[in-house]
């Protein structure tokens, strides 16, 4: 089984991306309210409210983060903020998702006629637009220990800009050093929010499509030892930012995972990745080799950098298909072409490694796979063709529900006698349930079927 190309925007695409949001949602109102509170709270004790005001935000505790599902969960998991760092992050969406929350920051004081220094903001028309000051009026009051802290969280080497989730945008000329804006990265919003416009999406012309499908993790028929690899690319997708800053181990390995995928065309690779992607709230984008690859010297790295540029600003997986174009053998070096063949793959090499994210070279020929870039790659995932029973269960899954199939029609003896990918079962399934509607027939026939395994193996040079 594979997945499919879909050039931006598609109708399934905008369904997919809704239903990611739509999961995000919950989690994201709990932690509007989280925000409200804190807000509420601060105000009430900077203002000096009785004893029975609500608790100092500290004294709060975020909503968990045990939603199913949504990519805002898995987000702010995998990146391991703690709860001062969320609220920042919550602060900095409040403008897009709810903006209204931060009416109440747009008071003026009633001494100077003018809004209150210490809540920051800067004005984006008739809204409120949280400042660097803003955090730490939020995070701290007047305490002078705490605002330290706070400047040092959102400070270019604290966690939250070094992670690559949010920055300080520069002050302008004159401005205090706190007035900058709050900026979330489009990385950190492509994974907690995927398929908003300000998300991030890869500019024009750049070599690479997003890849998506409709089947879910349920539907992918692989080997365990084939689907236990796949979840330890999950793993690192959900938690590689804990490990990374955490754990501290970005100081000794390169920042992103590379896996190879090899097997027959149609065993699942191109939808193994789909599905990666879909169940971590990351884009897919396929590489289209023929794109990046220029005769003119220096196009091919002008093509790899702009590319590499937008999954880093998307947080997006890069998905190489036919990789042994590129990552083949090398051969010796007889002339200049040569040299420069090599110098594009060094370059290529170079990017992946100090790429902080995914990427999945998949091919359908491992030994041709030069050996000296397999050393470089985390996992080496192989995808068989399917075993009879594995098969069965393709065929079984195959047929859409409005189809009827004939009473002759041995799914069975198909599966034993029959040794085909998944993808070569679905193309069959297509031809021969075109067939029963063309010809106004009640159901799916075994003769059509066998026809679609025919010319199937004709296409593989495995019949005459």
């Amino acid at each position: 089984m594979s997945g499919k190309d879909i050039p931006w925007p598609a109708s399934d695409e905008l369904e997919f991306a809704d239903s990611l949001l739509q999961a995000a949602a919950p989690a994201l109102e709990a932690e509007l309210e989280w925000l409200a509170s804190c807000l509420q709270a601060r105000l009430a004790s900077y203002f000096g409210q009785p004893p029975a005001a609500p608790p100092l935000p500290g004294d709060i505790a975020p909503p968990p983060l045990k939603q199913p599902g949504c990519p805002y969960s898995a987000a702010i998991a995998g990146y391991g903020l703690d709860a001062a760092e969320r609220l920042v992050v919550a602060l900095a969406l409040a403008p897009l998702l709810r903006p209204q929350l931060l009416d109440v920051l747009c008071t003026r004081n009633e001494t100077t006629q003018r809004p209150f220094t210490e809540f920051g903001g800067t004005s984006s028309g008739a809204s409120f637009v949280p400042s660097a000051e803003t955090a730490c009026f939020l995070l701290a009051g007047d305490a002078l220990g705490p605002r330290l802290a706070a400047i040092r969280r959102l400070a270019p080497e604290g966690r939250l800009a070094r992670a690559g989730v949010l920055h300080v945008a520069t002050p302008a000329s004159g401005d205090a050093p706190l007035s900058g804006a709050l900026t979330l990265s489009p990385r950190f919003l492509a994974e907690a929010l995927p398929g908003l416009p300000h998300a991030g999406r890869p500019e024009a012309g750049i070599p690479a499509r997003r890849v998506l499908s409709g089947l879910g993790w349920g539907d992918l028929v692989l080997p365990a030892q084939t689907l236990a690899q796949l979840d330890d690319i999950g793993l690192w997708l959900t938690h590689g930012a804990t490990l990374m800053h955490e754990w501290g181990l970005g100081r000794r390995i390169a920042p992103g995972f590379v896996s190879l995928f090899h097997g027959p065309s149609g065993t699942g690779k191109t939808l193994s990745a789909c599905l990666l992607g879909q169940r971590c709230g990351r884009e897919v984008l396929r590489v289209d080799l023929s794109q990046v690859s220029s005769k003119y010297i220096g196009e091919t790295e002008k093509n790899l950098a702009r590319l590499f540029a937008a999954a880093e600003d998307t947080g997006g997986i890069l998905f190489f298909d036919e990789a042994d174009a590129l990552f083949g053998k090398r051969t010796s070096v007889s002339d200049a072409h040569d040299r420069y063949a090599n110098q594009e793959v060094s370059y290529l090499l170079q990017r992946i490694e100090a790429f902080a994210g995914v990427v999945i070279l998949a091919t359908n020929l491992r030994h041709n796979i030069d050996d000296a870039f397999l050393r470089r790659f985390q996992s080496v995932v192989a995808f068989p063709m399917p075993r009879a029973a594995e098969r069965l269960r393709l065929w079984r899954e195959a047929f859409p529900a409005a189809a009827r199939l004939e009473a002759g029609l041995d799914l069975e003896r198909l599966a034993r006698q029959h040794e085909l990918s998944g993808g070569t079962i679905m193309n069959v399934v297509r031809y021969a349930c075109l067939q029963a509607i063309g010809h106004g027939a009640g159901c799916v026939s075994a003769a059509a079927v066998d026809e679609g395994i025919r010319r199937e193996l004709l296409k593989e040079g495995r019949a005459s």
